[in-house]
């Protein structure tokens, strides 16, 4: 008879939740569930949980709620804190260690806002799971999408040929600036972002303004040897997230680039790394701070010899410049940060770069230079002579040392 009697009231709960189901929220379901559950008695919880799906553990929790007369705030379905914690609750460092794994094999175009990476999920779950974190695959591609990673296709930037070397060098980058910020030694990226003219020319981007009161700009900006140009030359430092921006008025040249390094380094390096004993810079292989250009290196000697300690100089491969983590990590913030505002003079540059900063901790200061850098400074056969390059064994035209004369 008790048997019949609770397949006949399993039925009646099953009909009563299905007509009243789309009127509760997670609240209000708990409860009207507990509360058929105490009219039942013994058995209840299971019964009224098989019959509506409701977990006990939630019955559970709305007896209690019933004994206990707790009566939640409107609006609000749970206790503070209640309801289960994320896996980044309990494994903090979890989406840290995350990106470790994947940046190094990181691919696509690192200038957009989207990432994408040569590991599966899978596979990025099974190394999580040797370091002894819990992460199933769905939680690895959850987090991967919210760090602006997503599956792409083949199709990709490329800008020329990739070395065969490429890969090898993306990880001796990193494995040698791991080191380096282990060793709470200066890592610096170094690069000059893309020059802008100067004056009411339009500014790609949109922004917030009145309806129909849109600046009003030049209507064309074809290249003028007359309209003056900003060069940015930005250093990014990847241990402390700060950027340093050197906006030139004359020409990109490699004697340009070595003092706004030097710039840096007085003004805030110095302070930052008291016990600096080298510095290590990631450039890319062409421009200013070019492989294969001389006059960097001989700029660099000079500023070693003021150092009186070595730098060291990794280039990213031919073809991989959007790779250099200040193209992505201040460059754009700077292009967003600016989208829409016409540059018309040197101090809105100024301005708008050193207002750049970013939900992640990013501060940005930035400094003019009015001085005259001259094209065609040739570096004769004895100054390359003088100049104490010490090359790696891997890629010593990429790789190398520039250490202190005396």
């Amino acid at each position: 008879m008790w048997y019949s009697l609770g397949v006949r009231d399993e039925a009646v709960i099953r009909e009563k939740f299905s007509a009243l189901e789309g009127r509760f929220d997670e609240h209000t379901r708990r409860v009207w569930a507990a509360t058929e559950a105490r009219a039942i008695g013994y058995g209840g919880i299971s019964l009224v949980a098989r019959a509506t799906g409701v977990s006990q553990r939630a019955i559970q929790v709305g007896l209690q709620e019933i004994r206990t007369g707790d009566v939640l705030p409107e609006g609000q379905i749970r206790r503070p804190g209640g309801g289960r914690k994320s896996a980044l609750f309990h494994q903090p460092d979890l989406q840290e260690i995350l990106e470790g794994l994947v940046e190094p094999l990181t691919r696509g175009d690192p200038e957009s806002a989207l990432r994408w990476t040569c590991k599966s999920t899978c596979r990025l779950s099974q190394e999580l799971s040797r370091l002894g974190y819990a992460a199933g695959s769905r939680l690895v591609a959850g987090l991967l999408h919210g760090m602006g990673y997503s599956l792409q296709s083949n199709r990709k930037t490329v800008e020329g040929k990739q070395h065969p070397d490429r890969n090898a060098q993306f990880e001796y980058i990193n494995d040698r600036v791991l080191r380096e910020m282990g060793a709470a030694q200066p890592v610096i990226s170094v690069d000059t972002k893309k020059k802008e003219l100067i004056g009411n020319y339009a500014n790609r981007g949109t922004q917030w303004r009145p309806q129909g009161k849109a600046v009003r700009v030049n209507q064309q900006d074809f290249p003028d040897p007359a309209v003056p140009h900003a060069h940015p030359y930005g250093i990014l430092e990847l241990t402390r997230k700060r950027g340093f921006v050197v906006v030139g008025t004359d020409h990109d040249t490699a004697t340009f680039a070595v003092a706004c390094i030097r710039r840096w380094w007085r003004a805030q390096g110095r302070r930052a790394y008291p016990n600096a004993r080298r510095l290590l810079i990631t450039a890319d292989a062409g421009g200013s701070n070019g492989a294969r250009l001389r006059l960097w290196k001989w700029e660099l000697q000079r500023w070693a010899d003021e150092l009186h300690f070595p730098i060291v100089v990794t280039h990213f491969p031919p073809g991989t410049s959007k790779w250099n983590k200040v193209e992505h990590r201040l460059f754009s913030c700077i292009t967003s940060n600016w989208r829409g505002e016409p540059l018309v003079d040197y101090e809105t540059v100024v301005n708008l770069i050193a207002q750049t900063t970013t939900t992640t901790g990013l501060k940005v200061s930035c400094r003019l230079d009015s001085r005259r850098y001259p094209l065609g400074r040739h570096i004769t056969a004895g100054e390359w002579e003088a100049i104490d390059l010490v090359r790696d064994s891997f890629h010593g035209d990429w790789n190398y040392t520039i250490r202190p004369r005396g």
